[in-house]
């Protein structure tokens, strides 16, 4: 079996060290003669050492360079070495040296010459530049005009106003720009939270998000779940702004569904950000998220791509358990509590979404989601108009999930479980009843309660729609024209409502 890491000396023999007298050449084939019981030849006064002996010349007895002739033989037939030649070293001849090229010296006045050159082109370009640059800044400046108590969009769209960005429309921006142009736009949000604990004593939390400024005249947005507790709850709400001042806010109005609010500060002459078009956006789109993550490292600005578009994403409240739905795109930028209701920056300096949510688990990471501005800004601009959103479908019903686990275990459907019907609502003059499962909309099926809101919001106010309902063991249709939502309001007395406010959890054994 052959060793790969043996070098070429040990399978043809080691040569002696120089000037070892005694030292000759042996066979380094030690497995085979080992195996045969015969001696390595150890002669060196070319005497054999065995049965089958051969020559072994040291060194000593060859004192010069020498060639061996293989075809020597003596006349007497004796066993001899070869006959040795003598080659005497040979001295190679010395290099002749080339000749050195003498260098010539420049004349003065080329160096004169060469340095005048220089310094007229330096002045020609700083003058060319200085002309540059007050051209742009001319350009810049006759551009922008000023318009209060509306979005501004960016020029592909119809509408005009003032922009914060520094730069002519549709030039590239890089990170640094973008983030001296979020400061400005970007606000951060707080909310101070009283609450009783079991002991009846009261504590104090804060709230904290962010949001970006919409109009010059003091109109912010940011997400609902950001001042959820404040909007339900009658809690004040602050906005400060990156030179640090601090505004109280007022909540101009509230969009759930679309979790979507808009604030409203005593102030003028804001830098309110221009609105791109999200339709455009592409994967793999350059963005920048600028938000206040952990309500501490306020105004961090992160990089990322878009990585993917039209997500169904599903959130939930963490206080009341309800779930959302809505369509957004994915980003790679970091995002983690606080960045909600921030802007999203394509790298024109436009606004294309809304930083809303992320996937939090052990070993996720880059999966954050935003709202695109485009199906927002139709709901900003209602909310600053008028408070609410017009148009919008109502049911007029309060629904749970039945889940799988559920239905098998009370012998039920999957579907959404009607607990409550607002008095007078569109549902209660179509016979919907309390205990109802509702298992489809227009053959859509339906199985949790997100599902049913996911697809009222395709229908708008006036529309008749067919709701699939389990009653009774039995399925049946429900013809149902949807009202129009206005403001969220609380149950009314004479509504019909079961008596717990979900379903019974499942028995756990011991």
């Amino acid at each position: 079996m052959y060793d790969q890491d043996h070098s070429d000396e040990e399978s043809t023999g080691r040569a002696p060290e120089e000037g070892g007298a005694g030292n000759a050449y042996t066979s380094a084939d030690s497995e085979n003669s080992s195996a045969s019981g015969s001696s390595a030849y150890s002669a060196s006064d070319g005497t054999s050492a065995g049965e089958n002996s051969e020559y072994r010349f040291s060194r000593d007895d060859i004192p010069h360079r020498s060639y061996m002739d293989a075809n020597f033989s003596p006349k007497d037939g004796a066993q001899s070495g070869p006959r040795s030649y003598y080659t005497p070293p040979v001295t190679p001849p010395p290099k002749a040296e080339k000749p050195k090229k003498e260098r010539k010296l420049k004349k003065p006045n080329d160096m004169v010459k060469f340095v005048a050159a220089c310094l007229v082109c330096a002045l020609l370009g700083g003058i060319g530049g200085g002309a540059l640059v007050a051209s742009k800044l001319s350009s810049a400046s006759s551009s922008s005009t000023t318009t209060d108590s509306a979005l501004t969009k960016s020029s592909n769209s119809a509408s005009t106003g003032k922009s914060a960005t520094a730069v002519a429309s549709g030039e590239t921006l890089s990170g640094s720009q973008v983030y001296s142009l979020g400061c400005a736009q970007a606000v951060g949000i707080t909310t101070e939270i009283t609450s009783t604990n079991y002991f009846g004593m009261k504590s104090t939390s804060a709230v904290s998000g962010s949001g970006f400024i919409v109009t010059s005249d003091g109109y912010i947005v940011t997400n609902y779940h950001v001042i959820a507790d404040a909007y339900t709850g009658g809690y004040k709400v602050s906005v400060i702004t990156y030179d640090g001042t601090k505004y109280d806010a007022e909540i101009k109005g509230v969009e759930e569904s679309n979790d979507l609010a808009v604030l409203k500060i005593n102030a003028t002459g804001l830098s309110a950000a221009t609105l791109g078009n999200s339709d455009d956006l592409q994967v793999g789109e350059t963005i920048y998220a600028i938000g206040n993550p952990l309500g501490e490292l306020s105004f961090t600005m992160t990089n990322g791509m878009v990585s993917a578009l039209d997500r169904d994403i599903t959130t939930r409240d963490s206080t009341t358990g309800e779930t959302t739905t809505n369509n957004m795109f994915q980003i790679s930028a970091a995002v983690n509590e606080g960045n909600s209701g921030g802007p999203v920056y394509n790298t024109k300096g436009e606004v294309v979404g809304i930083v809303t949510a992320k996937y939090s688990d052990t070993g996720v990471e880059g999966l954050g989601f935003a709202i695109p501005i485009k199906d927002a800004s139709d709901v900003v601009d209602q909310l600053i108009k008028q408070g609410y959103v017009s148009g919008k479908s109502s049911l007029g019903i309060k629904v749970t999930t039945v889940d799988s686990a559920v239905a098998q275990y009370y012998n039920m459907v999957e579907g959404a479980y009607v607990n409550e019907i607002e008095s007078g609502s569109c549902s209660e003059k179509a016979g919907l009843k309390v205990g109802d499962i509702v298992t489809a909309v227009n053959d859509k099926k339906v199985t949790s309660s997100s599902e049913l809101s996911a697809a009222k919001k395709g229908y708008k106010a006036g529309e008749t729609i067919t709701l699939k309902v389990y009653r009774s063991g039995q399925y049946q249709d429900v013809k149902v024209t949807l009202d129009e939502q206005k403001v969220t309001s609380s149950s009314s007395s004479g509504s019909q409502k079961n008596d717990t406010s979900s379903l019974p959890a499942i028995p756990k054994t011991a």
